[in-house]
């Protein structure tokens, strides 16, 4: 029996994004709906998410072009962005839209998009069917407002390789879509005044900052161990993938040295991944193509950042054994300004630290099995001196990791069931947000009877927030993003051999003060058999 490896073959630099839109469908209609065929043919249905849209006020908008490129290979795409001068700056809403094709044979690939040094955008591709497929994928990146809001650099890369044998060339068009704010619809409010790109170790804010919020578009990938961190295994195991302290993972942000802020990573399942890119064809994992930045709030740091000083931000990643790359983590920081103090002065009043928690205990046996259980806790507080009195805020934050790892003989079946928690609370003077995110995966393969390598899997992306002021909700939501999958292909043979069947399902459930959005999508065969709303 061959050795099983979970896994994608992500190539290239790492990209981000929002919904994602559907084009044709693979198979004629029957009386009851679409009919499906008895296994993959050459064509499926284009790319499809059940994530919402991002909604827009239908005011006057006006449109730019940021990229339109192929790519081949690893030269970026390297351009100049210029405002609408017909939309003016008082935009309601900016919405990014990726339009990609590809066709043949092709990887997942991962790239970036930036303007003024800024990352704006990171996403994966799909794997393409050999008639070819279409894509779209949408982003609200209205929170850039200052960086779009002048001329700028723009650089974007999927890294691609394309020979005899993988010839999809990817081809992609990326618009901003700028929608003014006109009549009773107002401008955009709570973007922050500076976005500034943590492109070296340093960081000197505006003296009168009085909000810091970092954002780092941390994705394992690259083709090795680190794009599936999650099923490495402490080096006592026999597992082909190993490091030293086993499978937990934590991104960091420290400033000048000391722990500034944690969090859970997000599982991002690309979509080659578990050995099988038949789950992947029409609905990617959750995040696959919207990677969603970790954000983490430094405001109890702003009045040491105050002091005109360049100050040393810096963006880790626990658990990688040392001396392996594999992770990128790319941060933009977001600066609001007190327009009515040219200092904003204060002090970091608490910093408090658990220890770390990580233990991954091998035991041997049919099968084999490691049990990991982590956890973290770190809380800071701080004061500022601004214009509208003193503000006092505290961050708290937990994260937590849970996960069983079995696997038999040349690793077949190799099966995780996994759990990732992130929570975090941050009073601001009489406002508390709090957040709970909760991430699992709960799957398995196996290569059975004929070389059926057959994936069962459930990948699942839950928070709930809820923003509180002097005791009253004033709002709340509750994200939900399931998917499941089935599917079956025989290995070790021509495209055209593998005699593939798989069933999908996404249920995207987001519903809240703010309104409800509840959509399910079941493919079979790559046949969209059920698009259900029920909003």
């Amino acid at each position: 029996m061959r050795s099983l490896k979970i896994t994608s073959v992500i190539g290239g630099l790492v990209l981000a994004a929002g919904a994602l839109f559907t084009a044709h469908p693979a198979a004629a209609d029957g009386p009851n709906g679409p009919t499906p065929p008895a296994e993959f043919t050459s064509d499926w249905h284009d790319p499809v998410t059940a994530a919402p849209p991002v909604g827009t006020p239908g005011t006057r908008s006006c449109e730019v072009t940021l990229a339109a490129a192929q790519f081949r290979d690893f030269t970026p795409y390297q351009g100049g962005y210029t405002p609408p001068k017909e939309c003016g700056t008082r935009w309601n809403k900016v919405v990014l839209r990726l339009e990609g094709q590809v066709k043949g044979r092709q990887y997942d690939r991962l790239g970036h998009l930036s303007v003024g040094g800024v990352e704006i955008l990171r996403t994966s591709t799909p794997q393409p069917s050999p008639d070819g497929i279409a894509w779209s994928v949408e982003k609200d990146v209205t929170r850039y407002r200052d960086t779009l809001s002048r001329p700028q650099a723009v650089e974007m890369l999927i890294g691609n390789v394309v020979n005899e044998t993988y010839t999809g060339v990817i081809d992609v068009r990326v618009t901003l879509t700028f929608h003014t704010a006109e009549g009773r619809v107002k401008p955009a409010t709570g973007t922050p005044d500076r976005v500034v790109p943590l492109t070296g170790a340093t960081l000197t804010t505006p003296r009168n900052t009085e909000r810091v919020l970092a954002e780092v578009y941390a994705t394992g990938s690259g083709g090795g161990c680190e794009e599936y961190w999650y099923l490495s295994v402490p080096d006592a195991a026999p597992y082909s993938c190993r490091a030293t302290d086993g499978p937990h993972r934590e991104v960091r942000v420290s400033v000048d040295g000391r722990l500034a802020g944690i969090a859970a990573p997000f599982p991002t399942v690309w979509t080659g991944g578990w050995s099988n890119p038949f789950l992947w064809y029409v609905t990617p994992g959750p995040r696959a193509f919207d990677v969603q930045p970790v954000v983490y709030d430094l405001t109890p740091f702003a009045a040491l950042l105050n002091d005109g000083n360049a100050h040393r931000v810096e963006v880790s990643v626990a658990g990688v054994p040392a001396g392996l790359s594999g992770w990128s983590t790319p941060a933009n920081v977001l600066l609001w300004q007190d327009e009515g103090s040219r200092v904003v002065t204060g002090g970091l009043d608490r910093h408090e630290e658990s220890a770390p928690r990580n233990s991954s205990v091998y035991t041997a046996g049919s099968p084999q099995r490691v049990d990991t259980e982590a956890s973290h806790r770190l809380t800071v507080a701080g004061h500022l001196n601004t214009s509208h009195g003193r503000v006092d805020t505290t961050v708290s934050r937990t994260v937590a990791s849970d996960i069983v790892h079995r696997w038999g003989q040349d690793e077949n079946p190799d099966a995780l069931t996994a759990r990732w928690t992130d929570r975090e609370t941050v009073t601001s003077g009489r406002t508390v947000t709090r957040v709970d995110r909760t991430y699992t995966m709960d799957g398995e393969t196996t290569i059975g009877a004929g070389d059926r390598l057959r994936t069962v899997l459930t990948l699942g992306d839950r928070a709930d927030t809820v923003v509180l002021r002097d005791g009253r909700r004033l709002s709340w939501s509750r994200l939900d993003d399931t998917y499941t999958g089935d599917a079956t292909y025989t290995t070790g043979v021509p495209r055209d051999q593998r005699h593939a069947v798989g069933t999908t399902s996404e249920r995207y459930r987001l519903y809240g003060s703010a309104g409800c959005h509840d959509r399910t999508l079941t493919t079979v065969q790559g046949t969209v058999t059920q698009d259900l709303r029920r909003c």
